[in-house]
């Protein structure tokens, strides 16, 4: 019998050899370079570890499907260093590493801060349609157009030297471990987990962020129990590279206050798995102007008597429908129609869509199936684009079409194929 050998990480170390270990996670596209900046002043407390992703800065090309395999390939590369228990900071990409180290290995972490990180990027489709464009056209459209998601039009203008590099950080990527990575976002959804999570968490957003901003920051905040949110002013997706110094002072504050230490039980011998998070102490004091806005996870009153349902329905509906779609709906609302805005957003959204027993695909299926049943082709266009958001693939959506075809009629779901080949078309095709 074989034992397929885990693959290691391309990596460099950076600090004295007897401090703590700090790890640094790179988003998908650059390298370890995009903390330069950060290194300096971190390096004098920890021994800051970066690491490039697979075919990302010259790193050997044996792609990574899935956000667990490469979490598991950086704790076989600290195995292999000696190295047990570390803080972890992560951008984007490299968030959802630390999002799968707190979740399956907490007892290896000791602190965690996400950047720019979402418990689900976008949907599905989304990135699978960029592996689409790269194995189409290679990875030049994705490269030249790096710098508009990446920075605010202001930085982008102001510092050209920088905007090349990103470029070029792109196109020197290997499009085979670029595509990989796009699967393994694709199938990343850690929404129903995130109260799982123990460890101290701080989740840092830029302001202008337009890829995961201050929205997705809010709904990790919101599911870790020990989270505190820092939203950067004047910063888009790579925030450390766009505000550095805004950067570095959080992550020396979270990491130098929230470090968690293992306990250990005298009674076993062992370490509980997790450790018991210490509370972190204030990140901003009385007198201090901070670097950026900084406000703990809200506290949670004790529910009294059965909730209601509006508040869950709203959320619901705006993370299925889009929040462009429900802003309409409520804004054309008045005297007259806004009871059954209302009876919509707190039956449909907060006590059916919001039920446990199916996942959104699912309940996707069954409404699509269900409006072309009963005709109601004006209400399918936002669903199809509801469908794309919950992660359905145009493939999967025509597979529901075509279904309907045999149990609803053939007229019934031609009209829904024009309407569904439409959005899609408008929903996949690269701006």
């Amino acid at each position: 019998m074989s034992e397929a050998k885990t693959e290691t990480l391309q990596y460099r170390f950076d600090g004295p050899e007897d401090a703590p270990v700090l790890i640094l996670g790179p988003s998908l596209g650059t390298t370890w370079h995009m903390w330069d900046r950060q290194v300096p002043e971190l390096a004098q407390q920890w021994r800051v570890l970066r690491f490039d992703l697979p075919g990302h800065g010259g790193a050997p090309a044996h792609p990574a499907g899935a956000v667990g395999d490469l979490a598991r390939r950086l704790l076989a590369t600290l195995d292999a260093l000696g190295v047990q228990r570390f803080g972890y900071a992560g951008c984007a990409f490299g968030g959802a590493v630390g999002l799968e180290l707190a979740l399956r290995h907490p007892e290896r972490l000791a602190s965690l801060v996400l950047i720019a990180a979402s418990p689900r990027f976008g949907t599905a489709d989304e990135f699978r349609q960029r592996g689409v464009i790269v194995r189409s056209n290679g990875l030049d459209p994705i490269a030249r157009t790096s710098p508009e998601r990446w920075f605010t039009g202001g930085f982008a203008a102001a510092q050209p030297a920088i905007t090349e590099w990103a470029v070029q950080m792109v196109r020197t990527t290997d499009p085979g471990c670029y595509i990989a990575a796009c699967e393994a976002l694709a199938a990343f959804d850690v929404r129903g987990e995130l109260g799982r999570i123990g460890v101290p968490t701080l989740v840092l957003a830029g302001s202008e962020d337009q890829v995961t901003g201050p929205a997705e920051a809010r709904t990790l905040v919101a599911g870790i129990p020990d989270a505190r949110l820092a939203v950067v002013p004047g910063a888009s997706h790579l925030v450390p590279v766009e505000q550095p110094g805004a950067v570095t002072d959080l992550l020396v504050r979270h990491f130098s206050s929230a470090w968690q230490q293992p306990v250990f039980d005298t009674a076993t011998g062992q370490i509980p798995l997790p450790a018991v998070p210490v509370p972190p102490a204030p990140v901003v004091g009385p007198g201090t102007t901070p670097l950026a806005a900084i406000a703990p996870a809200a506290a949670q009153p004790e529910p009294v008597g059965r909730p209601d349902p509006y508040d869950a329905g709203i959320k619901v509906r705006r993370e299925v429908l889009g929040d462009a779609h429900v802003d309409q709906a409520l804004s054309a609302a008045d005297e007259f129609s806004g009871d059954f805005q209302e009876l919509v957003t707190r039956y449909a959204w907060g006590e059916i869509w919001d039920r446990p027993g199916l996942d959104r695909r699912a309940r996707s299926c069954v409404t699509l199936a269900a409006l072309i049943a009963g005709g109601h082709t004006e209400e399918l266009g936002a669903h199809v684009r509801a469908a794309l958001r919950n992660g359905l693939t145009p493939a999967e959506i025509k597979e529901v079409l075509l279904q309907t075809a045999v149990y609803c009629g053939i007229p019934a779901a031609q009209g829904a194929f024009r309407v569904a080949q439409q959005v899609i078309r408008e929903e996949t095709t690269p701006e």
